[in-house]
């Protein structure tokens, strides 16, 4: 078995290229589940480009957003992009957070705690920032079947290198499952625990659209990408063309699955 590489994330165009534009759709549905009241404070645990903090400004007339993310490049293209007076992005650690206890009533992540390597330190970091009573939530991709784009790209890969197997999303992040976020969630003391799929449609103008955002090497899937010889590439190319598109000017019509989960901390 091979070594896992390490994920590349920061370059915020190529990020939203590749799955910034969907996230933004899931996030619309996960807001309106989590029917946090108007007027509360927010954290966006790993902001990224700032697709869940963008939609929480928006959609749920926050008092104040707190982005947090790692890679100064996504957090300089989330202050960028976001000139609300009530938002604020700042470089941090996601298990070991810049703040303060029990200052947010909502603390919330979109697609980033499989690749926080100890995502119990950063659920109960999510916890410590959080009021009593307080609304703790999350949503990653179904890497296992229903994120179309991944999925398809995955299978078509193994089976040009299917040495490669153990690099699949699907094995690598196996919190991917409703089952694992519920009880991760009720580990950490968590209250009312809820899961839910949300689905929503991933269409993209013709192939190009397609296959140009996993040569960007933002994520595992680009990153695997740019790991490999050039006739390794090619195949796999190929192949998914040969699967998803054969006219590759024709619009490619997938859907992407996302687990939310929601609990409410202990009063």
């Amino acid at each position: 078995m091979g070594e896992v590489p390490h994920d590349r994330w920061g370059d915020a165009e190529a990020y939203e290229r590749y799955v910034g534009r969907w996230s933004r759709l899931v996030a619309r549905d996960f807001l309106g589940w989590l029917q946090v009241p108007q007027g509360r404070a927010w954290v966006d645990i790993g902001c990224g480009t700032g697709a869940l903090s963008s939609r929480v400004l928006a959609a749920c007339a926050p008092a104040l957003v707190v982005g947090i993310d790692r890679s100064g490049g996504f957090v300089g293209a989330a202050r960028e992009r976001i000139g609300d007076g009530r938002a604020r992005f700042e470089i941090g650690d996601a298990t070991a957070l810049p703040l303060d206890p029990a200052t947010f009533d909502a603390a919330v992540s979109g697609l980033v705690m499989n690749f926080v390597p100890d995502h119990v330190a950063m659920l109960r970091e999510m916890v410590r920032v959080t009021k009593a009573g307080g609304t703790v939530a999350a949503y990653v991709w179904d890497y296992a079947e229903g994120m179309a784009m991944m999925r398809v790209f995955w299978d078509v890969a193994m089976a040009v290198r299917p040495q490669d197997a153990h690099l699949d999303e699907s094995h690598r992040f196996p919190l991917c499952q409703p089952e694992a976020l519920a009880g991760l969630w009720q580990a950490q003391g968590l209250k009312a625990v809820q899961v839910r799929a949300i689905d929503i449609p991933t269409v993209f103008r013709d192939f190009e659209d397609y296959w140009a955002p996993f040569l960007g090497g933002q994520g595992a899937a680009p990153t695997y990408l740019a790991g490999v010889e050039d006739p390794v590439r090619e195949q796999i190319r190929a192949h998914l063309q040969a699967r998803l598109a054969p006219d590759p000017a024709g619009p490619i019509a997938l859907s992407a699955r996302a687990w939310a989960v929601r609990g409410t901390v202990t009063v």
